[in-house]
């Protein structure tokens, strides 16, 4: 089964559609959800998606559950888009760059076509912040384990292992923190230069028995044990390294409505996923919460039912004269 369809295909099946009922941008857990539960809803629905969900970085999940033996984030993500695709959802392979809205419609500029939709839900996640290193290098390292970006996820195959995570400050704290409920051994490496920290940080490293290392750090190779880092004219080992840097919210279609974004640039919505501009829905990662699989999907499927249940109030009150009644 072909899911995502090629360039001139996708053209000619966004020009074949005259209205959709959702537009999602974004095939990661959460929009994915979201596109299952809508199609099934018997709603006209497709996504537009780059193909950059972080998702696709998972070399192996354990803590997802009904899968008690793992699985590749880009398997699980393919078993999802089947199911999506077995109850009628689209999914074209691009990229949304403008998006915007006339009166109670929304415009899509997805390539060289517009598509028009009563309703838009925004899956576009986020993008962690890298630690210096080469691109190819990050690549096998994330695939060995070497460079893990989810402690929650997968913190519990480093117990007991040497550990280091890239960061300074309160979040570079937190996660070695975090860190050493599974191991004594963690080292705090600062990336750019000195540790950024006040006196009661430094006094909680020292109690939690966090080394402290000053960089700049850069990743340099893989060992068959882990991975190597130098800093200044030092080299260190580790079995694993996790970044704690931060990340950059995929919010700029969201900006272009207007639509209302929290301090830490993630997309503010109600409890039902709905955002400051009556239409446009966002789910998962983009949202800012809980950085999980499990949690996006489920952010996912209420954004799909609360998207059903506007629709079908809207259209009540059309058929009814706008009184509801």
């Amino acid at each position: 089964m072909q899911l995502v369809c090629c360039s001139h295909r996708v053209a000619e099946a966004a020009r074949k559609i005259i209205m959709l009922d959702c537009l999602i941008v974004g095939a990661g857990p959460a929009g994915l959800t979201a596109a299952i539960y809508l199609a099934r809803f018997h709603l006209k629905v497709a996504i537009v998606d780059a193909g950059q969900s972080r998702a696709l970085w998972i070399p192996e999940t354990h803590n997802h559950a009904g899968y008690p033996d793992g699985i590749s984030g880009p398997a699980l993500l393919d078993r999802i888009r089947q199911q999506a695709v077995q109850y009628g959802a689209q999914i074209w392979n691009g990229r949304v760059s403008e998006l915007g809205k006339e009166d109670s419609v929304f415009t899509v500029k997805y390539g060289d076509d517009k598509i028009k939709t009563l309703n838009v839900l925004l899956a576009t996640g986020v993008v962690n912040r890298r630690p210096n290193m080469d691109d190819d290098l990050h690549e096998k390292a994330l695939a060995s384990g070497g460079l893990r970006y989810c402690p929650i996820c997968d913190g519990y195959e480093v117990t007991d292992k040497k550990v280091a995570v890239i960061g300074t400050g309160k979040r570079g704290l937190s996660e070695a923190e975090f860190l050493r409920s599974y191991t004594r051994d963690v080292t705090l490496i600062s990336s750019d230069g000195p540790h950024d920290f006040d006196t009661d940080q430094e006094s909680a490293a020292t109690r939690l028995g966090i080394e402290l290392v000053d960089g700049p750090a850069k990743i340099e190779r893989l060992t068959d044990n882990g991975v190597v880092v130098s800093v200044g004219e030092s080299e260190l080992s580790f079995a694993s390294i996790y970044p704690a840097m931060g990340s950059d919210v995929n919010n700029m279609l969201a900006k272009m409505l207007g639509a209302r974004c929290g301090e830490d640039g993630g997309i503010s919505v109600d409890t039902h996923q709905r955002t400051s501009v009556p239409g446009l829905y966002a789910a998962g990662d983009v949202v800012i919460g809980l950085d999980q699989i499990s949690h996006a999907m489920g952010e996912g499927g209420v954004a799909a039912v609360t998207i059903r249940n506007d629709i079908a109030k809207s259209r009540s009150l059309l058929r009814n004269g706008g009184d509801g009644r």
